[in-house]
């Protein structure tokens, strides 16, 4: 995955907290009103499980972000250090940071256009990256939580570290197109928001509201990929210059290696729970990942009217 570079990249879309302090200690809880639990489960599924649940709020998704007043204390956001070493496609293709700036870029651009075409307006969301502990408008999180999106606030939170963690721990090929993979799920619960489709991701088990929601986002994720490279910029040409096989084959590599039953035997205790699932089988997520890719059509992620999820 190469960017174009002369492209322009919008690091307006970044928000980087790191070195702030702001933990959340791991007292801290995310409560996911109606949005699921982020990225995959991953490592905040055995954590939060093992003490009880993740609670609800059972609010609603607030349509805007809770801005820099509501950043707690001891937290600042850095403004300019971004915008400063990330202008164009080339700092994407040198600086992993500025990488990110384009995904973010390139994802949100995608769906911008494809509301657009719709007749709606896509509302954008910002990213924070954060270290160690973070205060969101769906409560405290450290970085075991992983990536996610919280629709109380609508932004996307992310610890950059997790991707190693995906390497080192879930035994991930990883690279920037499995990293492009995660925020554009995320990105893909940024849209259920703002169609509603939150609200339906209730409860747990093989055919649950939140599996149904998680599916769906590994959906939208593949179908930015299969516009990815013909997504244009402002500047009217695509920032993604390419999107591979072993870009594909990587980021189903990873689905394979983030569904509920893979995580409860390989990292849990041995024993597959169907009755816990919250976003779904390995298999379910290569085929909803893949479904979206191989369409690039959103309409095709209706998880929720389907009674064969894989």
């Amino acid at each position: 995955m190469r960017f174009d570079d002369n492209a322009d990249l919008d690091a307006s879309e970044i928000q980087d907290m790191r070195g702030s302090g702001g933990g959340g200690g791991i007292g801290g809880r995310v409560a996911m009103g109606g949005g699921g639990l982020g990225l995959v489960g991953l490592v905040i599924y055995f954590l939060f499980s093992q003490f009880g649940g993740v609670p609800s709020t059972g609010t609603s998704p607030a349509a805007g972000g809770i801005g820099l007043s509501d950043v707690q204390s001891g937290q600042q956001v850095d403004a300019g250090t971004l915008a400063k070493k990330c202008k164009t496609g080339a700092d994407a293709n040198r600086d992993h940071d500025c990488a990110i700036v384009a995904i973010v870029n390139s994802i949100q651009d995608y769906w911008t256009q494809e509301f657009s075409r719709s007749g709606q307006t896509y509302r954008k969301a910002t990213t924070r990256f954060f270290t160690g502990g973070v205060r969101t408008g769906c409560g405290g999180a450290t970085s075991d939580t992983g990536p996610f999106y919280c629709p109380a606030d609508s932004y996307v939170y992310i610890d950059l570290s997790f991707f190693n963690e995906l390497k080192t721990r879930f035994g991930a090929q990883g690279g920037l197109f499995t990293e492009a993979y995660v925020l554009a799920h995320e990105y893909g619960h940024h849209v259920q928001n703002l169609t509603g489709t939150s609200q339906r991701g209730t409860g747990t088990g093989p055919t649950s509201g939140s599996v149904r929601l998680e599916l769906q986002a590994d959906c939208y994720a593949g179908v930015w990929a299969n516009h990815a490279s013909t997504t244009p910029t402002s500047s009217g040409k695509p920032l993604v210059q390419d999107v591979t096989r072993d870009d594909i084959s990587r980021a189903l590599d990873t689905a394979s290696r983030i569904g509920d039953d893979y995580i409860q035997k390989n990292l849990g205790n041995g024993h597959v729970d169907k009755s816990s699932f919250s976003h779904g089988t390995s298999a379910q997520r290569e085929k909803w990942f893949t479904t979206g890719y191989r369409t690039g059509q959103p309409a095709s992620c209706n998880t929720f009217s389907t009674n064969d999820l894989g």
